[in-house]
């Protein structure tokens, strides 16, 4: 026993030392907060740990401190700087309100004295640290440094990661101004703003060095070496270091750099990603932080493959090849894109220009070799430069969000590997998941608590499913019923104060305090207004709309929300008839559109909403997790059979639209499901709802509920999500990493050779005549191979049979005997297999075979036998 004691201490020890260096301390940035105000620094201690965006205990001791700027703002560090002085010394005066604030520092400490997951079943020194580069990260609204989806899925599996212990931190930029907010004017149009984040109001610290200097990294840039401020958040076990270039000691126009998020020119663009990618890697080693797995979410951040190919390369005095080689291996590259023109391109000229004053100090740095990696022909000097392709080209591993993106994806890239099936594209997937304690209500919380346990998304959930089953009927509808009021309450509340900010009449404005109810179905649309997304599918046939909403015996009421990119005049356009739509008399009542959509308002929807809806052209939504949110608060979905809802759907866990097909942006096809989407709401969803028992319970629809909380929420939660890319990707990436570097690199040094070795030889394969014989049920395969200069255990013979009807496609490896006498280099292959198929299915290849290196990622080459 006394073992097992000094086990679980040297344990906590490690774990502390890991994910919770830098113990609270008063940073000074904020000394002026705690010259005169006794025990503030617990508040202090508690509004700059991320972890209140989604544990919920905390709100009231913020409420407490000031109602009406927690209501505005949901920044509780916003709310200690700007309350009187007077009032924070008689909150910290007050026992009862000092006791609140003690128990939530005890249950934070408790939390990260726990030993998670991650340290429980993996050994630590299995994975030092995941670098997870983002262009965006939504954590809550009171850090506005997001847009959506991108940010959504880089905050969420931030969050989960820490719950799990799973050794992540995050890299980012701190925008000035954020991504665009949003005002509807009286003309019902969209009019961009864009607000200034103040740092010093933001829950950020500056980061310091030993010395307590605040730490900058430069990046050179043409005409100028950028120098970057360094800040970090705290989230719970982990950390977001975010680079700032809105420092005095540069150009005005470099202080412009991080500005405005997915805004301003090509240039610009170029300049975020580059300070993205090379200050990024350049932070973690001046904070000596040295990770065996650097994630990127999208290419984005895609140099930072060449920093850390750099830094390799001045560290261990080897080539750039070498060091691309050894490096590579630890680099994970999450696409999010489902088409080419999604991609960050750039033209050859500026990029040539801006990677010429990158490598200015390296000569040693091939930059042709640079800009080839981003081509998809590398040998095109006038093609543009694709972040994509440098992502790929230099990571060990790939994946898409979801298992059809894997698909999508596998087809969008399979010119890089030309002769190789596309289902042997090396694209794998991992399909998002959100952080369900963010996106829960607090009566959701209560209901998974008694069900499934506090800590039930802090291991594994396997066990989920069996008791949410147990719930009845009676909980599930009392959970639609309070949780629809606290929408609706919430909607009007929020429409007042911007029709009220437009310049609305206050008759109208008087109105909206009475419409909606929460005994009606209430169905909600907020995503990003784009042509893709067809967020006007439902606006199809206006009419048809209109009956459905105001049928006096069934009716029916809409939220939608959501903004166009001030760019995007089509997305803007869509919401103008939106507003137009709404504002006729018979629907005002019926219909919102609530402006400015961001985290919080997410937030209230999901939590409030019977049907989710979403209707993108199959197959452009990547994943999509807006669906997911309203999972854990017994909402249902109504998707087109697309991204995560193309593998989650079942007839009994909610609704799809569509056949499973894709039809481009054919109008007559967005007819077609606009009017399935019609017949779903008025033949199925609408009479569910409403048909009640004899104790008012609809329950046929709480069974659907049951059925899609218990299902899906586990399955797409955020939880699984990272336990999968640690089994699939971390922890094979941080091995391979590893070994490849071992003794001097020298297995990365053979690697490179045999590369090399590949692109100069491979086209002197050849294969010989194929003898095929039927014998006792088997096909018995014989083909010669001319192997030139090569070994036999350089290469694999394979025998290989494509997808067809029932049969799944098939590769076997082929045995080779000794060399054709009299002809050096001439091999016979031979293989066996049974005579289910046609032997014209059949054909011969030849790929690589390194040990170690993946293939065909780093190696694409390929022989058929013809």
């Amino acid at each position: 026993m006394e073992k097992i004691i000094i086990v679980f201490f040297k344990i906590r020890d490690l774990i502390e030392e890991i994910m919770c260096k830098d113990r609270f301390t008063v940073d000074p940035f904020h000394e002026f907060l705690t010259r005169d105000i006794e025990g503030v620094e617990s508040l202090i201690e508690l509004a700059l740990d991320m972890r209140w965006s989604w544990n919920h205990h905390g709100d009231e001791v913020w409420r407490h401190v000031d109602p009406e700027l927690w209501e505005l703002t949901h920044n509780p560090w916003l709310v200690l700087l700007t309350v009187p002085h007077s009032r924070l010394r008689d909150v910290m005066g007050d026992s009862e309100f000092c006791e609140n604030v003690n128990e939530l520092l005890s249950g934070k400490q408790k939390a990260l004295e726990r030993i998670p997951w991650f340290q429980q079943y993996h050994q630590p020194e299995s994975l030092s640290f995941v670098a997870y580069f983002s262009m965006e990260f939504m954590l809550s609204e009171a850090l506005p440094i997001y847009s959506g989806g991108l940010g959504n899925v880089a905050g969420d599996q931030l969050k989960s990661a820490g719950d799990l212990g799973v050794p992540v931190i995050g890299v980012s930029l701190l925008f000035q101004q954020g991504y665009v907010r949003q005002v509807i004017d009286k003309d019902g149009a969209q009019q961009a703003i864009f607000p200034y984040n103040d740092p010093q109001q933001l829950p950020i610290t500056p980061v310091r060095d030993p010395e307590g200097e605040w730490l900058r990294v430069s990046v050179e840039l043409p005409g100028a070496t950028v120098r970057l401020r360094t800040w970090q958040v705290q989230v719970g076990r982990t950390k977001l270091y975010l680079l700032d270039s809105n420092d005095a000691a540069n150009l005005p126009i470099h202080r412009g750099i991080t500005s405005e998020l997915y805004g301003g020119s090509r240039e610009l663009r170029l300049q975020q990603e580059m300070i993205l990618g090379v200050g990024g890697w350049r932070l973690l080693e001046a904070l000596d932080i040295h990770p065996d797995v650097c994630h990127l979410n999208e290419g984005h951040a895609a140099f930072a493959i060449l920093e850390r190919t750099r830094s390799f390369m001045e560290a261990s005095g080897l080539s750039f090849k070498v060091a691309l080689t050894s490096t590579r291996a630890g680099n994970i590259f999450t696409t999010h894109t489902a088409v080419p023109a999604g991609f960050d391109c750039f033209a050859p000229d500026l990029i040539e220009r801006y990677l010429n004053v990158y490598v200015r100090n390296y000569p040693e740095i091939p930059v042709r070799e640079i800009l080839s990696m981003g081509r998809w022909n590398p040998a095109d000097l006038t093609e543009d430069f694709n972040m994509a392709l440098l992502a790929i080209r230099g990571s060990g591993a790939v994946n898409g969000v979801s298992q059809l993106h894997g698909k999508v994806s596998r087809k969008v890239f399979q010119s890089l590997f030309p002769s190789w099936p596309q289902e042997e594209v090396p694209i794998g997937y991992v399909t998002n998941g959100v952080h369900m304690s963010t996106w829960d209500s607090e009566e959701a919380d209560d209901l998974w608590t008694e069900s499934c346990g506090k800590d039930r998304w802090l291991g594994t959930t396997e066990y989920m499913e069996l008791n949410i089953r147990q719930i009845p009927d009676e909980q599930l509808w009392k959970l639609r019923i309070d949780a629809s009021k606290s929408l609706i309450d919430y909607a009007r509340k929020r429409l007042v104060q911007q029709l009220a900010a437009s310049g609305e009449d206050p008759e109208t404005i008087e109105t909206v305090r009475q419409i909606f109810s929460h005994n009606v179905l209430t169905l909600g649309f907020a995503r990003r207004f784009a042509t893709y997304k067809r967020p006007n599918l439902l606006l199809h046939d206006p009419q048809r709309l209109i009956r459905l909403l105001t049928n006096p015996q069934r009716p029916v009421q809409l939220i939608i929300a959501g903004k166009a990119h001030p760019a995007d005049k089509a997305g803007q356009e869509m919401i103008q008839e939106w507003i137009r739509f709404i504002r006729r008399p018979e629907v005002r009542s019926h219909a919102m559109f609530l402006a400015d959509h961001d985290m919080y308002l997410t937030e209230q929807l999901v939590k409030g909403v019977d049907v989710w809806i979403n209707m993108p052209r199959r197959p452009w939504e990547a994943c999509g997790t807006s669906g997911m949110k309203v999972l854990v608060n017994g909402g249902l979905n109504l998707s087109e059979l697309d991204g995560w809802w193309a593998e989650a759907y079942s007839p009994e866990v909610g609704w799809a639209l569509g056949d499973g097909q894709e039809h481009g942006n054919d109008p007559e096809w967005d007819a077609i499901e606009a009017k399935g989407l019609y017949n779903l709401l008025e033949n199925e969803i609408i009479p569910e709802f409403y048909n009640r028992g004899e104790d008012g319970i609809p329950s046929a629809w709480v069974e659907r509920m049951r059925e899609s909380m218990a299902r899906l929420t586990p399955r797409f939660s955020a939880n699984r999500a990272v336990r999968e890319y640690t089994a699939k990707y971390y922890l094979p990436a941080a091995a391979a990493f590893r070994e490849r570097i071992e003794n001097n690199c020298e297995a990365a040094i053979k690697m490179a050779s045999c590369i090399q070795y590949f692109e100069q030889k491979w086209p002197r394969i050849r294969f010989g005549e194929m003898k095929v014989e039927t014998i006792g049920g088997q096909h018995v395969f014989n083909v010669q191979v001319n192997l030139n200069d090569f070994n036999c255990k350089d290469v694999c013979v394979e025998l290989y049979a494509e997808g067809v009807g029932s049969y799944a496609p098939m590769r076997q490896e082929m045995k080779h005997s000794q060399p054709i006498e009299g002809k050096p280099g001439i091999f016979v292959y031979s293989a066996f297999v049974p005579a289910i198929r046609p032997a014209a299915d059949y054909t011969a290849r030849l790929i690589p075979h390194i040990y170690g290196l993946s293939v065909p990622l780093e190696a694409p080459y390929i022989v058929w036998q013809r």
